[in-house]
């Protein structure tokens, strides 16, 4: 056997485009571009869990992953995403794909991949209905029961090419259960090649400061219904510890990928880039409530500190503090004390006095994190019955303001300016409630910036990082509007250091990343970003996206983006879209820019 060919066992993942030839003969300019997406964010999936994807053929694509559970999982994971994606299609250029996973031998060379165990996974995916993923026996029995997937046995099939009959099922996502996250040890964490990347990709080295992760804290209590409880009490600890200028704290979103996994803390202190890990339980019984907390060095996975706190249910938010405080002096002695001195020295946070409100204020959380109109309303509703619970609740007034701006810039509200004009009145009930939070700035900020007052702007952004430095959210944020203001490459350099505090970032940083390219004149990097998307997209981002594509001369892909842009908003046009409310420039010269470009790519005017 050649040097470059090995031999192994392997689970095998082969998919293939149904009715291609049909899509093709319809349109083949768009079913190309449509078909080359879906394998492209499939590409992406697949490395999610842990795969590789070694070969795209035409229509079909075969990857390779070294544990069955990955691969269901990210085949059940694209299937998902890709029905919710082609579901807003107007026209039926729709690729839908079907899947099949086998366990066998292969013979990888020269980046082929041959042998048994791929014709088998093609025999499989051919069981499979549009859609949908089949697996052989082998496969069902080796995936963990504890994961949430059905397999529904097809019978005993004779396949082509094998003497034997093989029992096929279908996998499917249990009912009413959530797809897991990627298993810790697979999740890919990819690291930045240099500091002048702007693809996303985060540099995770140890910084020089102390630096910490809060993984969730595990809800012991035996009740699903306490989840949101646990989750608060780890965001926050999050959020008073990212309070300090002197230490790197990981965003939440990023340590929730690790929540009920098993996984080493030397490797998850490896890739998130830091030092400390904080990991701990919450078991509440009637009216109390038991916490315990633990400090554990990340290279060595030495423990440094272990506490138990037990407490009244109503002194919760007490007890947080405390807990903070005692890990913060952990951190600080070997740091001269200043930790310790800048905790002692800060305002006592206004903290819910209920817990209901923070239970809502969570959930709210959770449903605007989904960015559609109807998860929008949700969240606002959660965010008004948490403030009506506890109505000096300034980060529930805070996010309530995001819902406001959210209808105005996405165009789901009614009235652009009484949109922008909630969201400030509840922006400055925030500060109102607590001058000192920092969320309350951050959004006041964003209104000014859609009036067009960046004198007032920009300061209250600055007096929110300078509230709680470590706020990853807050800092893209802030990268993003100064590209409005006309200064894209010091938003670069926030919208790095923001994706650095929270390698597991959400989409949206993505979207907010290619346009500051795109208004920074990187093209390239504009597309690139847009295309790493998975699962988001905006009227604005196929705007940018195709004003992107034209300037670099790709006239064709850019009038795919604005297919895509017309397709969510039928009435999008040239003077709708770049208005100074929908993109707030401060120099017309940017603002031109923008138009020049979504008008080549052919937005109607």
């Amino acid at each position: 056997m050649p040097e470059s060919s090995r031999r192994k066992l392997a689970v095998i993942l082969h998919a293939d485009v149904v009715g291609s030839t049909a899509l093709v003969q319809k349109n083949e300019s768009l079913a190309h571009h449509r078909i080359q997406d879906t394998f492209r964010r499939f590409s992406e999936t697949i490395e999610v869990y842990g795969g590789v994807a070694h070969e795209i053929r035409g229509d079909a694509i075969v990857a390779e992953f070294a544990r069955a559970s990955d691969a269901v999982g990210a085949a059940l994971d694209f299937q998902s995403a890709n029905q919710e994606r082609i579901a807003i299609l107007s026209d039926d250029i729709r690729p839908m794909i079907r899947i099949g996973i086998s366990l066998g031998e292969v013979i990888i060379a020269d980046g082929t991949i041959t042998g048994a165990g791929v014709v088998l996974a093609q025999r499989l995916e051919q069981l499979a209905d549009s859609g949908g993923v089949v697996v052989q026996g082998a496969i069902s029995e080796t995936v963990p029961t504890r994961l949430p997937f059905d397999f529904e046995s097809l019978g005993e099939r004779q396949l082509k090419g094998f003497g034997k009959p093989v029992r096929p099922f279908v996998a499917r996502l249990k009912a009413g259960q959530q797809l897991p996250s990627p298993e810790a040890d697979t999740a890919h964490v990819p690291i930045r090649e240099s500091p002048n990347d702007v693809s996303g990709r985060s540099d995770n080295r140890l910084p020089n400061t102390p630096s910490i992760a809060v993984l969730p804290f595990t809800n012991m209590s035996g009740d699903p219904q306490q989840e949101y409880f646990s989750d608060g009490i780890t965001e926050n600890i999050i959020a008073n510890l990212s309070r300090f200028h002197d230490l790197f704290v990981i965003a939440r979103n990023s340590t929730s990928v690790y929540k009920g996994k098993a996984a080493k803390i030397q490797d998850i202190s490896r890739e998130l880039g830091v030092r400390y890990i904080l990991e701990g339980s919450v078991h509440m019984s009637g009216d109390q409530v038991r916490i315990n907390a633990q400090l554990i060095d990340g290279p060595t996975g030495r423990h440094l500190w272990v506490e138990r706190y037990q407490r009244q249910v109503e002194d919760i938010f007490a007890l947080q503090d405390e807990v903070t405080e005692t890990i913060v002096g952990t951190l600080a002695s070997g740091y001269g004390g200043r930790l310790r001195k800048a905790w002692q020295k800060q305002a006592q946070t206004t903290r819910p006095k209920n817990v209901q409100a923070f239970d809502c204020f969570m959930r709210g959380l959770d449903s605007w994190d989904l960015l559609t109109k109807e998860d929008n309303l949700r969240a606002r509703e959660y965010l008004e019955e948490a403030i009506r619970l506890d109505p000096g609740f300034a980060k529930a007034f805070s996010k309530l303001a995001w819902t406001h701006i959210s209808d105005a810039i996405e165009g789901w509200g009614d009235d652009y300016e009484s949109s922008i004009a909630k969201a400030k009145e509840c922006a400055i009930k925030a500060i109102d409630c607590d001058d000192g939070e920092s969320w309350g700035h951050w959004a006041l900020a964003a209104c000014h910036v859609y009036e067009m007052r960046f004198d007032l702007a920009l300061p209250g952004f600055q007096k929110a990082i300078d509230l709680n430095p470590n706020d990853a959210d807050a800092l893209m944020d802030y990268g993003y509007y100064i590209s409005y203001a006309g200064r894209a490459e010091e938003g670069l350099e926030a919208a790095h250091k923001a994706m650095r505090l929270n390698p597991h970032h959400p989409e949206w940083y993505k979207l907010s990343l290619a346009q500051i390219c795109f208004d920074a004149r990187r093209y390239e990097d504009a597309v690139a970003a847009f295309r790493s998307v998975r699962s988001v997209e905006t009227v604005a981002s196929c705007l940018y996206m195709a004003a992107a594509l034209a300037a670099l001369g790709l006239a064709v892909d850019a009038e795919v983006a604005i297919e895509s842009a017309l397709e969510l908003d039928p009435q999008a046009t040239l003077r709708k879209w770049t208005d100074a409310k929908m993109a707030p420039y401060k120099d017309p010269k940017d603002l031109g820019h923008f138009r020049e470009y979504v008008q080549k790519a052919g937005l109607p005017s």
